[in-house]
């Protein structure tokens, strides 16, 4: 199911993208939030499945799809070099301050605020960062449905509810300035999510997915999510082994080869860009560039 959180005529709701039409949950028994809707797990899926048939549909071009997440409870956790090819192409860009290597012995953790989340087609505003050194990432995210602590990877795929597309927008002067990645990564809006929420069902195997980024038409990354050094249950097994998972946790994976520093010289964002992203059967994300 593409679950989706949308407005329509000012009112906010939940439901599902099905072709050109949103599903909308609002008459049915469940919660009226997404958030709420994970936690309530496979009884609320089962129910809208069942209850869809009477469920009001509405044209796709008579609402706004947001992000699936709009306000996440937690900071969004994330992970750096996380993709080979990606991994060498920031160590040698010289804004790596993390460590030496090139590719990591263990998980890059780091987080963005849940302020940093905006809705396709919201613009990315470069005017925030005083450095103009905003860079994209595109990256597959993964949304928690059973929590817990000490997952194993084994387990891990179980516990996840589905998933859905950020862009990892960066400000690399100030991630290479400040060494922790929080200021660089947490401006206003820097992390657009959506469109949809795809759940774990239609995803049989997350390696198979291809994450695609282009820049005004520009293929700028085009790599398999099978490329990711540390795959999804390592993630989820290093991430739960001290810190209890919770139902709607987002975790973004990692960004591929490509990003705007692995270009000579680099290739950063600037008003009247557009970054579009893709991972099917998520959808595109695509947002423009204000200054």
């Amino acid at each position: 199911m593409k679950l989706v959180t949308f407005t329509r005529n000012g009112t906010l709701a939940i439901g599902a993208l099905d072709g050109e039409e949103v599903i909308d949950f609002t008459a049915l028994d469940v919660p009226r939030d997404m958030l709420g809707f994970i936690a309530a797990g496979e009884a609320a899926l089962e129910a809208v499945k069942q209850g869809a048939g009477a469920a009001p549909r509405h044209p796709l071009a008579s609402v706004t799809l947001i992000a699936p997440i709009p306000r996440p409870h937690r900071n969004i956790m994330c992970v750096g070099k996380n993709y080979h090819a990606h991994a060498t192409e920031f160590a040698q860009s010289g804004f790596d301050a993390s460590a030496a290597e090139d590719i990591p012995a263990h998980p890059v953790i780091f987080s963005k605020l849940p302020s940093t989340v905006s809705n396709p087609g919201d613009p990315i505003d470069v005017s925030l960062d005083p450095t103009g050194s905003v860079d994209y990432e595109g990256e597959l995210a993964v949304v928690i449905g059973t929590g817990g602590r000490g997952i194993t990877k084994a387990d891990a795929l179980g516990h996840v509810y589905g998933y859905t597309i950020v862009n990892d927008v960066t400000s690399r002067e100030l991630q290479k300035k400040h060494r922790q990645w929080l200021i660089g990564k947490s401006l206003d809006g820097f992390c657009p999510m959506g469109p949809t929420l795809v759940t774990a069902d239609e995803v049989p195997d997350p390696t198979a997915l291809q994450l695609i980024t282009d820049v005004n038409g520009e293929r700028r990354q085009d790599a398999p999510v099978s490329d990711l050094i540390f795959d999804i249950p390592t993630l989820i097994e290093t991430l739960s082994a001290g810190i209890t998972l919770e139902a709607g946790d987002i975790i973004a994976t990692g960004t591929a080869a490509g990003v705007g520093i692995g270009f000579t010289p680099p290739k950063y964002l600037k008003a009247g860009d557009r970054v579009a992203i893709t991972i099917e059967p998520i959808g595109r994300l695509e947002n423009p560039v204000v200054a």
